[in-house]
C-alpha cells in the first residue's frame, strides 16, 4: 500500500510559474502522489496538460464542484486527501471554504481570502472540522529564515528595536503606464485580486515574514499607498510604518514598480545586542552582526544551525538551495501534520498567518484612504 497522500491540484496548469513550483516542491519527500486535478477552466486544456505531464487523466475533471462531488462518492481509502488552491485571488475563499466543509486538508496559495470576514469564516471552519490548513508563504521554508526566527527566540540578538522589511519587484512598471495594459492584467482588477495589488501581493509577504522571524504581533500601521494613476484603483508601491511591542518600531516597504528591480526581498531585525539579516536573491545567507566584531555569514547545512533549520536542508554546506526547496519544506510539513506525526508549527503557516495577512492588508488601505493614520491590527 502506498504511503503517499493522495493529492489534488486547482489551477496551475500550461505554463503557471506557480503551479511548476508546488509540482516540484510535492515530489521532494516523496510524501505526494497526483491523483487529480482541474488545471484549467477548459476542461479539454486540462486533459491535455495532464497528458504534458504525463498523469492519468481518469481524474482530470470539467470543473472544481464536480471534482469534490466525485472525489466524495469515493470510498475514503482512494479519496485524495489534500488539495492544493493555486488559482486567482478570488476563488481561495470558496474553494478553501468547500475543502474544509468536505472534509478535505487544504494548502492554499496568499492572499488566503478577498477580505478579513471572509478569513475569519475560514478559520472557524478549520477550528471545527480540525484539518490541516496551510497558506504558503514560501519564504518561512529556506532554511536560514528558519535559522534566524530561532536565533531571535534563543536571544541571539537580544530584544528586539526595531524590523525593517523590503520586498521591491519592477514588473508591473511597463504596464502601468499603458492604459489597455492595465485593464488586462488581472492583479489590477479589484474584482479578481481584493482590494490591494502591491501590498496584497507582495506586501503581506514582508508582513507575516516580520511576524514569524521576530514571534511579535504588530500592533499597529501606518501607510503611505501609491496608485499613480486616477483611474488605477489597486496600490502598486507603499511604505508602511509599524508598531510592535511596546518599544519597538520599523518599516515596510514594498513596490512593483522599482523599475528594472526583480524580486528584492530583505528582512533585517534590529536587537539591543546584535541584528540578523536576510535577502531573498542570496537565501543561503545569513548575517549576524555585534557591536565591535567582524559580520558572521551562517550558511545552511552546518552543526551550529538548529534543528528546525537542518530539517530543512536537503544537501551538504556548500550546495545552494532555493525557492523549490522553501516550498518543499512546507509540503514535507504540512505531510508530518496530515499523518499525526511530530512537527514544529514554524515548518508550515496557517490559518493564523492568513488571517492575520487580511488584517493587515484592510487595514494599510484604510490607514491610506482615511489621510495617512494610525491604525491598529
Amino acid at each position: 500500500m502506498s504511503k503517499k497522500l493522495k493529492w489534488g491540484v486547482l489551477g496551475g496548469g500550461g505554463d503557471s510559474l506557480i503551479g511548476v513550483l508546488h509540482r516540484v516542491a510535492a515530489s521532494m519527500f516523496d510524501s505526494y502522489q497526483l491523483t487529480g486535478a482541474v488545471f484549467n477552466p477548459d476542461h479539454e486544456k486540462s486533459i491535455e496538460f495532464a497528458n504534458e505531464i504525463g498523469i492519468p487523466t481518469d481524474r482530470i475533471y470539467p470543473d472544481f464542484d464536480t471534482m469534490v462531488d466525485a472525489e466524495l462518492s469515493l470510498p475514503e481509502s482512494e479519496r485524495i486527501q489534500v488539495f492544493s488552491v493555486l488559482t486567482p485571488n478570488f476563488l481561495h475563499f470558496p474553494m478553501a471554504k468547500k475543502l474544509l466543509e468536505s472534509g478535505f486538508h487544504v494548502i492554499c496559495e496568499k492572499p488566503m481570502t478577498m477580505n478579513y470576514q471572509e478569513a475569519l469564516e475560514l478559520k472557524e471552519i478549520q477550528k471545527k472540522k480540525n484539518n490541516v490548513f496551510a497558506l504558503t508563504h514560501t519564504y518561512t521554508g529556506y532554511p536560514m529564515v528558519r535559522q534566524m526566527k530561532k536565533m531571535i527566540a534563543e536571544g541571539a540578538i537580544g530584544e528586539v528595536q526595531k524590523v525593517d522589511a523590503q520586498y521591491y519587484q519592477g514588473w508591473i512598471n511597463p504596464i502601468i503606464h499603458d492604459p489597455k495594459l492595465r485593464a488586462t492584467t488581472w492583479r489590477l482588477d479589484p474584482e479578481k485580486s481584493g482590494i490591494s495589488c502591491c501590498m496584497g501581493d507582495i506586501g503581506v509577504h514582508a508582513y507575516q515574514m516580520l511576524e514569524y522571524m521576530t514571534g511579535i504581533e504588530i500592533r499597529s500601521v501606518l501607510a503611505d499607498l501609491n496608485y499613480l494613476y486616477e483611474d488605477n484603483k489597486m496600490d502598486i508601491d507603499g511604505t508602511v510604518l509599524l508598531r510592535l511591542g511596546d518599544q519597538a518600531k520599523g518599516v515596510l516597504r514594498a513596490s512593483q514598480i522599482a523599475t528594472a528591480e526583480e524580486n528584492n526581498f530583505s528582512v533585517a531585525v534590529f536587537g539591543r545586542e546584535g541584528t540578523l539579516k536576510w535577502e531573498q536573491e542570496n537565501p543561503n545567507y545569513l548575517y549576524l552582526l555585534k557591536d565591535g566584531k567582524p559580520i558572521q555569514t551562517l550558511k545552511p547545512g552546518n552543526i551550529y544551525n538548529s534543528a528546525l533549520s537542518l530539517d530543512g536542508t536537503k544537501l551538504p554546506p556548500g550546495h545552494p538551495e532555493g525557492i523549490f526547496d522553501a516550498m518543499g519544506n512546507i509540503y514535507k510539513g504540512v505531510a508530518k501534520a496530515i499523518r499525526g506525526q511530530d512537527y514544529d508549527p514554524a515548518e508550515f503557516p496557517g490559518i493564523r498567518d492568513g488571517v492575520r495577512g487580511m488584517k493587515f492588508i484592510e487595514t494599510v488601505v484604510a490607514s491610506h484612504a482615511e489621510g495617512n493614520v494610525w491604525k491598529k491590527l
